[in-house]
């Protein structure tokens, strides 16, 4: 992330500071580590967000040479993240084992699930309302 979004209006995703090779070794120590490590690339990301604004909107943002517009570079980064964070779950499922919580439908649940789901009449919102909605409005 810090590469990436590192001047990313103005200078190439691909730093030339950065060690890629370096990112699959162990290197990381102890818990505290990784989670200063964890926020200091999104506080990067976010303040990378932060300088879009309408004067530099059309900027082209180059990833190893290849020109993107931001809203592309954003996109490609959100599926980039996304493919980790499944990583990261699929690991802690692992390490779970047993004690897994299902972080949607539940295992063997998927029939009364949809069959909830199909009672309801048609709705325009988001799939997240539901899972954010307090238990006691349930």
């Amino acid at each position: 992330m810090l590469s990436r979004w590192t001047d990313f209006l103005t200078s190439d995703g691909e730093k030339p500071w950065r060690n890629r090779d370096d990112e699959f070794e162990s290197t990381i120590k102890s818990k505290a580590e990784l989670f200063s490590k964890w926020e200091e690339g999104w506080a990067c990301l976010f303040k990378a967000l932060d300088t879009v604004n309408e004067t530099n909107q059309d900027t082209l943002v180059y990833i190893r040479n290849q020109g993107h517009t931001i809203e592309e570079t954003y996109i490609r980064q959100l599926a980039h993240y996304a493919s980790h964070v499944g990583q990261i779950v699929y690991i802690g499922r692992i390490l779970a084992a047993e004690k897994w919580d299902s972080l949607s439908i539940a295992n063997g649940n998927s029939k009364e699930y949809n069959e909830a789901m199909f009672s309801k009449p048609k709705s325009k919102e988001h799939f997240t309302e539901e899972i954010l909605k307090p238990k006691s409005e349930e």
